[in-house]
């Protein structure tokens, strides 16, 4: 009690009471309007944008042997990609895909920094997709900004519905088309036109297409900035070679305002405010390297226009590294730093598991043999002094065309198979069959005995497989 006296006493007499001081403990949004621009990074962006969503669109209609090309058929646990079938079995090339897209992730971002944020993520993607039909509708960012802060009308409720509209419909087409990966594009929009959509595909269009509205239309940068987990460890990729984008600040300071061809002792920044306005994250980039940016390189195409403007020699702002701005490299000398031990490491680990990975894919038999012994009955004695064990063989055709197989078992003298020896297997499919191996008692002790179970292609004979199993015999 004595304490809380004490704080009050010093509270009362630091202040005033009416000097009262509030400080959220949230940044409270600010909405980005970020301006056009052109140049050869915004081309490049362009380029990527067309290239990818010409990807995922388009990818989903293909065709390959009178089926979907791409196609994750989780009802029926198949995995079409072009002229490959994976199973749950080949669980090991997804672990494969990932560590190579995460070393090739550390790799891009050790040498160049954010250059998948900034090109290649679908976050990015799609908002600059939705910025070029909000800037369709409402104009550039003077426009949309006059737009927004006008009292509410018939002209900007019309375009506002517009632009929304567009965004929506955008949005659920996007939803579709990834559910069409698993579920057959074809059918699927069938049932979507005919408003005939099970539960799961009607939940997961809808979700994935209100994500997509939420995160391109709305929130926006604010993924970047608070969601998304790369942007907080990045810096621990970076090193002083890493390229990123930088502001030079010898050229450009002190800045400030001037008319062409004057300097005044200023440098070469004229402190116009492009490189802001063109950001999609609303981040200063002359205030240093920062967390929230993705490395699009917006602001260096808007410097370089006022650059030429002005007759000041491009690159204020630009891709470079901290050693090269501070020992004043040349652009070949930055390149050639860019081969460190670090590197090397990355493109050495990338460069086994993507051969280690191909090899597999190449060498990858196109059938799978599983064996599963009968427990419920150890061994069987038969007439004529026989002992049979049954086994359950799970057979997985994993090609797309109708195949036969021939089967045979060794291990132990004189060890048969009863019955049909053929396996007939149509395309892409698995079969359960029975089989029993029998062996004249005499020719064997009692105990467990190691056999091989051997399936052959009838019609490729290099196409086999070998499984092994127990023969048991008791005392």
């Amino acid at each position: 009690m004595h304490q809380i006296k004490t704080i009050q006493a010093v509270t009362s007499t630091a202040a005033p009471a009416s000097a009262t001081l509030e400080q959220s403990l949230y940044e409270v949004h600010r909405k980005i309007y970020p301006r056009a621009v052109r140049g050869w990074f915004a081309r490049w962006r362009l380029l990527l944008v067309l290239a990818t969503q010409l990807a995922f669109y388009g990818t989903a209609w293909l065709t390959w042997n009178q089926r979907q090309a791409v196609l994750f058929d989780l009802v029926h646990r198949k995995f079409y990609i072009f002229g490959l079938v994976f199973w749950p079995q080949d669980f090991i090339y997804l672990t494969a895909l990932l560590v190579i897209s995460a070393f090739g992730l550390f790799l891009f971002t050790a040498v160049a920094g954010r250059l998948w944020c900034g090109y290649a993520c679908p976050q990015t993607v799609y908002t600059e997709i939705f910025l070029w039909i909000e800037r369709k509708i409402e104009g550039d960012r003077a426009a949309r900004m006059r737009l927004d802060d006008a009292r509410l009308g018939w002209r900007k409720l019309y375009l506002k519905t517009l632009k929304h509209g567009a965004w929506i419909a955008l949005a659920l087409w996007t939803g579709l088309t990834f559910v069409g990966y698993f579920t057959p594009i074809r059918e699927l929009t069938t049932e979507v036109m005919q408003l005939d959509t099970g539960p799961w595909e009607t939940f997961w269009i809808l979700f994935y297409g209100v994500a997509t509205y939420g995160n391109a239309g709305w929130m926006r940068e604010q993924v970047c900035k608070y969601m998304c987990p790369y942007a907080r460890f990045q810096s621990a990729m970076f090193d002083q070679d890493t390229m990123i984008i930088t502001y030079d600040h010898a050229r450009g300071e002190p800045r400030g305002t001037r008319k062409h061809g004057e300097y005044a002792g200023l440098g070469q920044c004229v402190d116009c405010g492009i490189c802001v306005q063109v950001c999609p994250t609303g981040i200063d980039i002359r205030n240093g390297l920062q967390y929230e940016c993705i490395g699009c390189a917006a602001c260096a195409d808007g410097c370089d226009q006022v650059m030429d403007k002005m007759g000041y020699p491009r690159g204020l702002i630009r891709y470079s590294t901290t050693h090269a701005l501070r020992l004043g490299l040349s652009r070949a000398q930055m390149f050639a730093r860019a081969l460190r031990p670090r590197i090397l490491f990355y493109i050495a680990i990338l460069g086994l598991v993507v051969m280690a990975t191909t090899t597999a894919l190449l060498q990858r038999v196109p059938l799978k043999l599983d064996v599963i012994r009968d427990r419920a009955a150890m061994s069987r004695e038969l007439d004529g002094g026989l002992i049979e064990n049954v086994y359950r063989l799970q057979v997985m055709n994993t090609r797309e065309s109708p195949r036969r197989y021939v089967l045979r078992v060794e291990g132990l003298p004189q060890l048969v198979l009863a019955g049909d020896d053929h396996v007939a297997m149509q395309g892409a499919s698995t079969r359960m069959v029975t089989v029993r191996a029998r062996v004249p008692m005499e020719q064997v002790k009692a105990g467990s005995h190691k056999i091989h179970f051997i399936m052959t292609d009838e019609d490729d004979p290099q196409v086999s497989v070998t499984e092994r199993s127990v023969f048991f015999i008791r005392p």
